[in-house]
């Protein structure tokens, strides 16, 4: 299961994420959203769990709760949209 974790204090590390996450289930991957241009990070991250058992226990125990000063959202992830044209142009009528 792909969990989304956003509002995390831009000073977190994908260390200290997977240490929270796996105190509540087997943490598969994380991957905190680093900015391609300042190399900083933008504030969310996604983890994925090594099931869903365990990704459903890590949303019910650590979504709102506070962590690294800031209270954390926590959710499955949807499946991305692009909405961008598929020539990357945009469209004029």
């Amino acid at each position: 299961m792909r969990i989304y974790v956003g509002n995390l204090n831009y000073q977190t590390t994908e260390d200290q994420l997977t240490q929270l996450f796996a105190q509540h289930g087997e943490v598969a991957s994380t991957s905190l959203i680093i900015d391609k241009y300042s190399g900083s990070s933008k504030g969310f991250a996604f983890i994925e769990a090594a099931n869903a058992e365990a990704g459903k226990a890590m949303i019910t125990a650590l979504a709102g709760s506070e962590f690294d000063g800031r209270n954390l959202n926590v959710d499955e992830a949807t499946p991305r949209i692009d909405n961008r044209n598929s020539d990357g142009g945009s469209s004029s009528y």
